[in-house]
C-alpha cells in the first residue's frame, strides 16, 4: 500500500519520475498526485527519493480467511496460473524458510591458554590462492626454487569474489561497478553467462569469464582476455534447468555481446549438448585448457544437489582446479517460481558432504572448493571456510551494496535501481565509479571483521581456518544435521 501524507506532498511528482513500475501519475485535471497501488512491488525507491519524505509503503493486509496450508502466496499463484496458464518467473533468491544454517553455527574463541591476537598491532593474512595444488613439492638442489611444477593458480587479496552476473540480467553499469571494484580489492568478479562487453576488457586480470550451455559471448578473445574460465553446469536458484534471459532485457547490445538477435529469449538448454558424462566434462575442460594454452584454472560450477559430493569427486579427476557449488538461496535474474523455491540443498550441507568427501579419498589438495548461494556477512564467510571452503561467491549481497531493495522484479526489466535492467534511462541510475567504491567499502569492512573473528580465535592467516570444523559449535541442530556438517554441539 501506498501512504502518501497530503500534508507533507507538494504534488512535484519525483516520485512519477522514480518508479519504473508506474505505480504513481500525476492528474491535471485535479492537480494531485496518485497511485494505482496494484503495481507497486515494494522497490521503495519512491520513498527515498521523495524530497518531504511524504511516502511510506507497507504490506497490504489481505483479507483471505486465515488458512496455514493456503496462504496468500499459494492463492494468488494458483489465480495467476488460471489467467495466463503460464510458468511464473521470479527473481531473486529462495525466500522460503528453510533452515539457514550459517544462523546455528557459532565459532569458537581463544581465552586463557591460546591467547588472542590483536589484527590492529600484528599481521593478519587473508591471501587465498585458488587452483590445483601438487601432492608434495620439491625444490631444486641448492636452491629455494621449484623444482615442482604448479598449475596456474589465483591470487586473491580477500577470500571473496563477485559471483556470475550475466549482461543482461544486469546492466552493464552494475558490471563495470563489479569489475572496478574487484580490479581494487584484488579478488576477482564473474561475467556470467552473457559474454564480456568490449568496455570491460581491461579489468581482464579480474575477471572469471562463464561457459555455459548456450555458450553466449564466447570467442578466442573472450577466453584469453580472462583469468580463469568458468565451466557452468547448473545454478543453485534454478538446478537442472539451464537460463534464461527475456527477450524484454535483450537490447542491442546485450544482443552484439551474447551474438544473438535483439529482442528475442537468450535460453541456455538444460544440459551441454556436448556433456553427458564425466568424460565428456573432462574432453571440455581440456580444450578449454588447450584454447588458454594452459594458463588460466578451469572451475566447473554445479548446483548444490543431493550427490553434490560424488559428482564433485568426478569433477576432479575429470581436471577441474577450482569446484564451484551453488546453494539453494542462490539468486538468479530470472527462473521459474516453483523451481527456484523447491530444487536444490542448503549449500552448508553440500559444502561439508563435498569437502569430507574429497578428504577421504585423498583429492582435496586437487581442487579448490568456492561456494555460493545466500553468503550475507563476514561472519557467513568465516563459517564457510572453517566449514571446509577455500573462497566464497557473493551477488545478491554486492547489489544491495549497489542499491538493490530485494523486491523480485528482476525478470522484468523494469528494475527501479538501475541494476537489473537494460533500460537506457534506468541503467543511468548506477554510477560505476560510485558502485565501484561501495562494493570496495563492502569487501573492505568484511575484511577487517575477518581479521577480528581470525585474531579471537587466535589464528593470524585464514589458511589455518580452511576445513578446521573444531573452530565451529552448532547450536540448535539434531544429530543428524551435526554429522553431515562434522561439527560438534555448543559445550561439548
Amino acid at each position: 500500500m501506498v501512504d502518501r501524507d497530503p500534508e507533507r506532498c507538494i504534488e512535484c511528482q519525483v516520485c512519477v519520475n522514480q518508479c519504473s513500475f508506474d505505480v504513481h501519475y500525476y492528474d491535471a485535471e485535479d492537480d494531485e498526485v496518485r497511485s494505482h497501488e496494484e503495481n507497486c512491488v515494494g522497490c521503495h525507491r519512491c520513498a527515498v527519493f521523495c524530497p518531504t519524505q511524504a511516502l511510506t509503503i507497507r504490506r497490504n493486509p489481505l483479507d483471505y480467511r486465515e488458512n496455514y496450508n493456503w496462504r496468500p502466496e499459494a492463492i494468488e499463484d494458483v489465480i495467476k496460473q488460471a489467467e495466463t496458464g503460464g510458468v511464473l518467473l521470479t527473481g531473486m533468491g529462495n525466500d522460503k524458510g528453510y533452515r539457514i544454517y550459517w544462523d546455528h553455527l557459532v565459532l569458537n574463541a581463544s581465552q586463557v591458554t591460546n591467547p588472542s591476537i590483536d589484527p590492529l598491532r600484528e599481521p593478519m593474512e587473508l591471501t587465498t590462492w585458488l587452483g590445483r595444488k601438487p601432492d608434495r613439492v620439491e625444490l631444486a638442489p641448492d636452491s629455494i626454487d621449484l623444482k615442482t611444477e604448479l598449475s596456474p593458480q589465483v591470487k586473491l587479496e580477500i577470500p571473496v569474489m563477485f559471483s556470475a552476473m550475466s549482461y543482461g540480467a544486469v546492466s552493464l553499469n552494475v558490471h563495470e561497478s563489479l569489475a572496478r571494484a574487484a580490479t581494487e580489492a584484488g579478488t576477482l568478479w564473474n561475467t556470467g553467462e552473457g559474454g564480456l562487453h568490449p568496455r570491460l576488457y581491461q579489468y581482464g586480470a579480474n575477471t572469471i569469464v562463464q561457459v555455459a550451455s548456450g555458450r553466449f559471448g564466447v570467442h578466442p578473445e573472450y577466453l584469453n582476455i580472462a583469468r580463469a574460465v568458468e565451466i557452468k553446469i547448473g545454478q543453485g536458484a534454478k538446478p537442472g534447468i539451464g537460463g534464461h534471459l527475456p527477450g524484454e532485457k535483450v537490447s542491442r547490445e546485450v544482443s552484439l555481446t551474447r551474438m544473438i538477435p535483439q529482442g528475442t529469449d537468450a535460453l541456455s538448454p538444460a544440459p551441454h549438448h556436448d556433456i553427458y558424462s564425466i568424460e565428456d566434462l573432462a574432453q571440455l575442460i581440456y580444450a578449454l585448457k588447450e584454447a588458454t594454452n594452459y594458463q588460466k584454472p578451469i572451475l566447473v560450477k554445479i548446483a548444490a544437489v543431493h550427490n553434490s559430493a560424488a559428482i564433485a569427486s568426478g569433477m576432479v579427476r575429470a581436471g577441474a582446479d577450482i569446484i564451484v557449488l551453488d546453494g539453494l538461496r542462490g539468486s538468479t535474474g530470472a527462473a521459474p517460481k516453483i523451481i527456484r523455491d523447491n530444487v536444490g540443498i542448503p549449500i552448508e550441507l553440500a559444502l561439508a558432504s563435498v569437502d569430507s568427501r574429497l578428504r577421504q579419498e585423498g583429492i582435496r589438495n586437487q581442487a579448490s572448493v568456492v561456494i555460493a548461494g545466500g553468503i550475507r556477512t563476514s561472519g557467513d564467510v568465516t563459517k564457510a571456510i572453517a566449514l571446509g571452503a577455500d573462497a566464497v561467491y557473493i551477488a545478491t549481497s554486492a547489489l544491495i551494496a549497489l542499491g538493490c531493495h530485494v523486491c523480485q522484479q528482476c525478470h522484468t526489466g523494469k528494475c527501479a535501481w538501475g541494476i537489473c535492467t537494460t533500460d537506457p534511462a534506468l541503467t543511468k541510475r548506477v554510477n560505476p565509479e560510485i558502485g565501484a567504491r561501495r562494493l570496495t567499502n563492502l569487501l573492505h569492512s568484511w575484511s577487517l571483521e575477518i581479521k577480528d573473528m581470525l585474531g579471537g580465535m587466535g589464528i593470524n592467516a585464514v589458511e589455518s581456518l580452511r576445513g578446521n570444523r573444531l573452530h565451529l559449535r552448532a547450536v540448535g541442530l539434531t544429530d543428524t544435521e551435526l554429522e553431515i556438517l562434522g561439527v560438534k554441539m555448543a559445550g561439548s
